[in-house]
């Protein structure tokens, strides 16, 4: 079963950078842009890179070690939507960003 767990404070997002974020034990890129929270798994299933640590560019965050891309609304990459990491649901309440694990 499913649940909402809080991750992060509004005031502690940039705009179009990421955070490490943690939900259980998962963790999580977490991102804002254009005033919406995305929320994708933060390993990269190539070797393991740190995509909240990754150059976000539009929607695709890029991850630093290999260049490998990810939609942070869907967790596809751009070029094989096969190819993808978790995408998890988000919401804020109050000054809380939530995600759905």
């Amino acid at each position: 079963m499913s649940s909402w767990i809080p991750v992060a404070k509004v005031q502690d997002l940039e705009e179009g950078k990421g955070v490490l974020c943690q939900a259980e034990g998962t963790p999580i890129a977490l991102f804002v842009k254009e005033g919406l929270y995305h929320a994708i798994h933060h390993i990269c299933p190539h070797k393991g890179g740190p995509l909240a640590e990754g150059e976000l560019e539009g929607m695709v965050v890029r991850c630093p070690w290999h260049a490998w891309e990810f939609d942070i609304r869907d967790g596809c990459n751009p070029q094989n939507k096969h190819l993808k990491v978790p995408h998890f649901e988000t919401k804020v309440e109050g000054q809380d960003v939530w995600v759905k694990i």
